[in-house]
């Protein structure tokens, strides 16, 4: 046989190998951390639950998921062992680094706006002026609106779907 028809056939048998070699890799990583797991830690499951670690069995973890609330998981179903401080910001919302002299972006945007005048006076100048209708007008509310201009009784009223149907 010529060592060209065999390349191939070394080729994939070594991409194969390489692959199977880094899944076995992340498994050991996965299960070694499964087996350090120790009561107290948080953790997400790999459906998404966060909980606090409360007992490691041989092959199930008992985790805290609340007041009351006991939940019996397999090891197996543990995505991720969480540090103190990431637990505490997904679960809790509390920031440990947080810097006092960094500035602070409101929430927010009113207090991105300076106005020169209290806020009392430019609500009543606001008051001053006519209510926005922001509803749709048609052409004959539109002549109705105007001063000085009264609406014609001969005008037909526009139709919706179902009169102009029946017509």
């Amino acid at each position: 046989m010529n060592i060209v028809t065999l390349l191939p056939f070394i080729v994939l048998i070594g991409a194969m190998f390489l692959m199977t070699r880094s899944a076995k890799r992340k498994q050991q990583q996965a299960a070694s951390m499964r087996n350090e797991m120790q009561p107290g830690a948080g953790v997400r499951t790999i459906g998404g639950l966060y909980a606090t670690v409360k007992e490691v069995n041989e092959d199930t973890v008992l985790l805290d998921a609340g007041p009351g609330v006991d939940l019996l998981f397999a090891k197996n179903s543990i995505g991720a062992v969480l540090t103190d401080d990431e637990y505490n910001r997904i679960v809790h919302g509390i920031e440990h680094d947080l810097k006092t002299d960094g500035t602070v972006v409101p929430d927010d945007a009113s207090s991105l706006t300076e106005s020169d005048e209290p806020a009392a006076d430019a609500s009543s100048d606001a008051s001053d002026d006519k209510p926005i209708d922001l509803g749709k007008k048609d052409a004959a509310d539109d002549t109705a609106d105007k001063p000085g201009e009264a609406k014609s009784d001969e005008a037909e009223p526009k139709k919706t779907d179902g009169e102009s149907d029946a017509k």
